[in-house]
């Protein structure tokens, strides 16, 4: 019997022994919606093992996920951006592109901690679906406009290095280009580090 409350969990055993233990996967899913956040956290560990290295064996649990997408509670949110992401390298119904407003309507809600998070898989999801790259990269370029907290110079960072990630692949490097060199000013310091860090690199 697993004790999913234990702390420092090896969570990659567990997601392997998840493969052959229905009753165990089971347990996981209900997991993540725990209010324990050490059996909460280890499930989730788990499950974004799994949708990173066995994504096929996840994506038919992608309902679970997209309904934790839309949950008022932001450790649920958080959970699903994250393997809802990486999911997306198997998403051969396109059913991310269903739920693309929902997900980005994250980045351009209130809260930081979502909404930063949705920026920095932003680059997992461009490079998994590289048709989408273009509307990912404009409306990580439009967090000033579209995010409603008081955190957007904060975001920037998260969403210059999912830019930066994207950038090697990127048909708009010009556009990525000015739109980190104008953060270099940023009243945010993660910012503004992570925007010169992307200049050096990229000069």
């Amino acid at each position: 019997m697993v004790n999913l409350d234990e702390k420092n969990m090896d969570f990659e055993a567990l997601a392997r022994e998840v493969l052959n233990n229905d009753d165990l996967f089971s347990e996981l899913k209900e997991g993540v919606l725990s209010k324990n956040n050490n059996v909460r956290q280890n499930s989730f560990k788990a499950l974004q093992f799994l949708s990173e290295e066995d994504p096929e064996f996840l994506y038919p649990e992608w309902d679970l996920f997209q309904e934790m997408l839309h949950s008022s509670n932001n450790f649920h949110k958080y959970i699903a951006i994250y393997i809802l992401a990486s999911l997306t390298s198997v998403d051969k119904d396109k059913r991310f592109e269903e739920i693309f407003d929902d997900y980005y309507g994250i980045l351009a809600g209130d809260k930081a901690m979502t909404a930063s998070h949705v920026a920095l898989n932003s680059s997992v999801i461009a490079h998994n679906k590289p048709e989408l790259q273009s509307r990912i990269v404009d409306t990580l370029m439009r967090i000033d406009e579209i995010h409603q907290g008081k955190q957007k110079e904060l975001i920037k960072a998260y969403a210059i290095e999912a830019l930066g990630k994207i950038y090697p692949e990127a048909e708009d490097k010009e556009l990525i280009e000015n739109f980190i060199k104008s953060q270099v000013d940023s009243k945010s310091p993660k910012t503004r580090n992570m925007a010169q860090c992307f200049l050096e690199r990229c000069d």
